[in-house]
């Protein structure tokens, strides 16, 4: 474990869900409709409207690969190892991935001050029920409930659990999001996606989402863009599923390992590009766990937007975007570059922990740091988190 010579606030922890997580608040009458749990050979799947869903490899997460398992291959797999041998043998899950008085005495130890803590199987299980918007509705209302009961949103004031939020209802949203507000919830979270409600697919920065946006900015709250299945297509170039289960054997490249950086570079930059910072200037994003290599062309693609289109935007875009927008790195991203890009005050740490392409150690991340001041190593690991956690009300 590094040490920090200042409180470290983890802006990317995650929680193995309970086996009841999404069932424990369904009514057992929409459960062929929303979610269920069957047994296949002798091991249990959930199914989503009807259909075995195989976007985790087990999602009853007993055994679960270590935290941090596949480190050596993100970092460049200097030894040349599979990912398969890199895995190891999956172990008995561990208290402090379902517990978060388990999760406190662990966070001690690893120097984490707080955490933000976001779900696994919940951040993959929106786009499998796009077809049917008040599916996706029930699924995360009676999820957020067991959220609520299991870690709650602000427990002892270091874990801050995120209320996951669907746009394909946008009533249902921000009567969600007024849920969340009076649970003391200090983020909430969405994929990186086009939402999808009755009408098909829509911008996220559309006017029809206004009144959530409203909400947002009067109240404050930071809204995390986390990745998930975003439903990006290959377009052809490669199979449009992805499988997690490194078991299987080799996954060879493809255009598929590019799709959080292109689902979370096309989210932002359309907020940009449809205003909605300016309607909503209180509005604050925080980008975790989706990579920050996209930065430098979104930029160029803003600045000649605005060139070719000399009066649409009040200000620089790029300013805009600097002032309204968070960036969480993949550990194996250049930091530095990223830092040159936004700003110090605008990169935020984040470890992944426990998932198997986090870091081992979550304050190992601060390695990736040496090249900066003192002052900038504390803002990013745990100053910029912390001004996110606290709601900032519109003036």
């Amino acid at each position: 474990m590094h040490t920090v010579d200042s409180p470290v606030f983890d802006a990317d922890n995650h929680y193995y869900e309970a086996l009841d997580a999404f069932t424990r608040h369904l009514r057992p009458s929409d459960g062929s409709r929303v979610i269920q749990w069957v047994d296949i050979g002798g091991r249990r799947y959930h199914a989503l409207g009807g259909h075995i869903n195989g976007a985790v490899t087990n999602p009853t997460f007993d055994p679960v690969s270590p935290a941090g398992s596949l480190f050596d291959y993100f970092r460049g797999n200097a030894n040349g190892r599979s990912a398969l041998e890199l895995l190891g043998t999956p172990e008995p899950i561990r208290p402090e991935y379902r517990d978060r008085d388990a999760r406190l005495a662990v966070m001690d130890m690893q120097g984490l001050e707080k955490i933000w803590l976001f779900p696994t199987l919940g951040m993959v299980y929106e786009n499998a029920l796009k077809h049917d918007p008040g599916a996706v509705v029930l699924l995360f209302r009676a999820f957020n409930r067991w959220l609520a009961e299991d870690w709650g949103m602000a427990y002892a004031d270091r874990i801050f659990a995120a209320p996951y939020i669907s746009l394909a209802d946008v009533d249902e949203a921000v009567a969600e999001l007024e849920w969340a507000l009076d649970q003391g919830a200090r983020t909430v979270v969405l994929r990186a996606a086009a939402p999808i409600g009755v009408t098909g697919p829509h911008s996220p920065a559309h006017q029809m989402f206004d009144p959530f946006w409203a909400r947002i900015n009067e109240a404050g709250i930071t809204v995390v863009v986390h990745a998930g299945d975003a439903g990006v297509s290959t377009n052809g170039y490669a199979a449009e599923s992805f499988s997690a289960n490194f078991r299987q054997g080799p996954v060879p490249p493809s255009v598929r390992m590019f799709a959080i950086e292109r689902a979370a570079h096309d989210f932002l930059i359309t907020l940009i590009l449809e205003r909605l910072f300016e309607r909503f200037p209180n509005v604050r994003v925080a980008s975790v766990e989706n990579g920050s290599e996209f930065l430098s062309p979104l930029f160029r693609k803003l600045s000649s937007t605005a060139r070719k289109m000399p009066g649409y935007f009040k200000e620089d875009p790029v300013v805009t975007f600097r002032r309204h927008v968070w960036i969480n790195p993949f550990w194996e991203d250049d930091v530095n570059e990223i830092v040159d890009l936004m700003g110090d005050d605008r990169v935020i740490f984040g470890s992944d922990w426990p998932h198997i392409e986090g870091l081992p150690e979550p304050t190992e991340w601060v390695t990736e740091l040496q090249k900066l001041e003192a002052d900038s190593v504390a803002k990013i690991m745990g100053g910029n988190a912390s001004l996110l956690n606290e709601r900032q009300a519109a003036r």
